[in-house]
């Protein structure tokens, strides 16, 4: 597999994204795609709708309760009609994502530093 280096950012490009901890609250798949899951996730002081392409990884009714990395202030995108408020962190390997999960169990919020 080639890595492609990325452009490098400063500190304050950095900063500007907010990572937060989600608590997976309800999953569901989206009719009509292979791969595209509707999570309704717990951000701490809102629930968040987040729409994510680990369909052909992970099965909707092993998501519920599991913790997750999120950008939350990344503009809404719109995918087959369902609006997704964020974005979940996942690494790729060749079985496809692997979502990015904490060692512990944290509040779900809780930022990252």
């Amino acid at each position: 597999m080639t890595v492609v280096q990325k452009e490098v950012i400063s500190i304050d490009d950095l900063v500007k994204i907010d990572l937060r901890i989600g608590t997976i609250k309800s999953a569901e798949r989206v009719e009509g795609s292979e791969k595209l899951l509707k999570l309704s996730v717990d951000c701490g002081e809102q629930e968040r709708q987040i729409v994510a392409g680990i369909g052909k990884r992970y099965m909707s009714e092993d998501l519920i309760g599991m913790q997750i990395l999120l950008v939350l202030n990344l503009a809404p995108r719109i995918m087959m009609g369902l609006e997704s408020q964020g974005m979940l962190l996942a690494s790729d390997d060749e079985d496809g994502p692997v979502l990015i999960t904490p060692a512990t169990v944290v509040r779900p919020g809780a930022t990252l530093h």
